[in-house]
Parts: C-alpha cells; sequence; structure tokens
C-alpha cells in the first residue's frame, strides 16, 4: 500500500509512523499540489499552469528533510514522482536510503515537468533506486502533448471565464472545469512508445534502472494497444524482439523494483537503534514567509 500525496500525514510524524504500523510501505512525498514542507511541479494540465506558482519552499523545507529522514529509518520507501526538481535534489540529498519515481518517465523524450531529466535518472539509480515508466501517453510522446497544449490554449478562455466568475463557489467552479477539460480530446499514442523510454532509461542508467509504473488507475490516455494489464505481456514481447536478455527483461517486470526495495529495507535495519524524530512541523511566521 502506499499514499501518494504526504498533505496526508497532515504535517505529523506521528501519522506517518501509524501508517507505516498499518502497512503503507511508500509515500510520494507530493501529489500536484504542494503541501505544507515539499514542492510540486503543479498542475502542468492546467490552461493556466504555471510552474512558479507550485514553488513555495524552494524544495523541502527543514521538516521535509526530517520526513525523508524519518521515512528512511522506519523502513517506508520515498517516491519522488510528482515533486519539483528543487525538491527532487534536496531528497537526494537528505536520503540515507534509495528513493524512486513510482510513475515517471523521461523528459529527453517527452519535455514536461513530471518526467524526469537524464541527470536526475542517473542520480536516483546511482543511490539504489530505480524509475517506474508511466505509460500515460501524455508523459510517452511529445507530439501528443504538443497536441494537447494547443487544445487546452483553444479552451483558455472560457476556463479563465470560469475561474473568475465561480471564484466564491470553488466546488462548482472544480466541477465545471472538470466539464470543460472533458471536451479536450484526449490524445493517444503507440505502446511502443513506452519500450522507447524504458530503454532509455537502460541507455542513460543501465538495465536494472527501470521498471513499470504504469499508472493505470490514474490516467485516462493510455496508449492505443496498452489499454489495461491485460496488454502487458506486449512489452515483454516487445523487449525480447528488441533483443533484450530474459534477465533485463525480468528485472524490468518486477525484480529490479524488489533489489531496491531490499536495499531500502536494509538502510531501515542498520537504523534501529535510531529513537523516532521528534520534529514537529511549525507554520512560517509572517516575517519568514515573507522572506
Amino acid at each position: 500500500m502506499g499514499i501518494e500525496g504526504g498533505h496526508a500525514i497532515e504535517d505529523s510524524l506521528a501519522l506517518l509512523r501509524q501508517y507505516r504500523a498499518l502497512g503503507v510501505r511508500y509515500m510520494t512525498l507530493t501529489h500536484t499540489n504542494t503541501n505544507n514542507w515539499a514542492d510540486a511541479t503543479g498542475p502542468f494540465y492546467l490552461p493556466d499552469y504555471d510552474p512558479a506558482a507550485a514553488r513555495v519552499h524552494d524544495g523541502l523545507t527543514e521538516f521535509g528533510r526530517e520526513v525523508v529522514r524519518e521515512m528512511n529509518r522506519i523502513g517506508m520507501l520515498v517516491d519522488i514522482s510528482h515533486v519539483s526538481d528543487a525538491t527532487l535534489a534536496d531528497v537526494l540529498e537528505t536520503t540515507r536510503a534509495p528513493v524512486f519515481a513510482s510513475h515517471s518517465s523521461c523528459r529527453a523524450l517527452c519535455d514536461i515537468p513530471r518526467n524526469l531529466t537524464d541527470e536526475q535518472i542517473r542520480r536516483i539509480v546511482a543511490g539504489g533506486g530505480v524509475v517506474m515508466i508511466n505509460i500515460g501517453s501524455y508523459f510517452l510522446d511529445q507530439a501528443t502533448v504538443d497536441a494537447a497544449r494547443a487544445d487546452r490554449e483553444r479552451i483558455r478562455p472560457e476556463y479563465l471565464r470560469i475561474r473568475t466568475e465561480m471564484a466564491a463557489d470553488p466546488k462548482a467552479r472544480d466541477a465545471a472545469i472538470g466539464d470543460l477539460l472533458k471536451t479536450v480530446p484526449r490524445q493517444r499514442t503507440s505502446w511502443t512508445r513506452a519500450v522507447d523510454h524504458i530503454e532509455h532509461v537502460i541507455a542513460v542508467a543501465g538495465p536494472g534502472a527501470v521498471g513499470l509504473g504504469t499508472d493505470f488507475d490514474g490516467v485516462e490516455d493510455p496508449p492505443v494497444g496498452l489499454d489495461d494489464v491485460s496488454h502487458l505481456p506486449r512489452l515483454t514481447a516487445e523487449l525480447l524482439r528488441r533483443g533484450h536478455g530474459e534477465k533485463t527483461v525480468r528485472g524490468i517486470l518486477g525484480e529490479n523494483f524488489l533489489r531496491f526495495f531490499e536495499k531500502a529495507l536494509a538502510v531501515s535495519a542498520s537504523l534501529a537503534a535510531e529513537p523516532p524524530s521528534t520534529a514537529v512541523y511549525a507554520p512560517p511566521t509572517e516575517v519568514s514567509a515573507r522572506q
């Protein structure tokens, strides 16, 4: 089990530990929203997306670093999908255990903020982590992204009108925006683009660096031919057809993730004598917030 979005711990390390006791084994530090201690990439799919709006802390706050360290201690995997570039850099500087991206693809092939740069992939893997490929068409194909951006620009005036006129009723506003976004055609790429991203991670960081993150429970634009989990064997067949050996393919299908998981648990075991963190979240003062 996992948590997608660190806002779920309500700024409490005690609650983080309770989730771990209940069986939660990983947490994505942010979802689309920036929380009180970590910056996210922000809602990159909206017509008025402004990455600066999500940059509140310039990465992790000190409490955010405590969250990462406590996750290391209790054996909860640190997931950096959705976080900003600055947050990811701070996580890699702070963590004592390997970290992973549960559902992110390659920015070199598809330039969106939710995908990873080659340098980020190398740093994650150098620390013992793994990158799990997201199969949403928007994550895989730059042509899909460009077409979707053009469609969103078309609806931008209506979107801004809704935001302005319904500002006093957030529930109605969000419902209206959701209905408007549904009018944008779902652009879908070919399923082989997922294999292209897998191969790119291999080229950047080696065959042990990559896994499948899919995001079937989140994306609404799976590639044509990879509509649901019943089509996953196509990835196996295509990887073998492209010349990858069975050992490499088994790693991609799950063994790479299991090796990463084992490394993170070994770090947790080495920290068994360390007491629980007593850090407490404190809202910024008015002066420090201005700074």
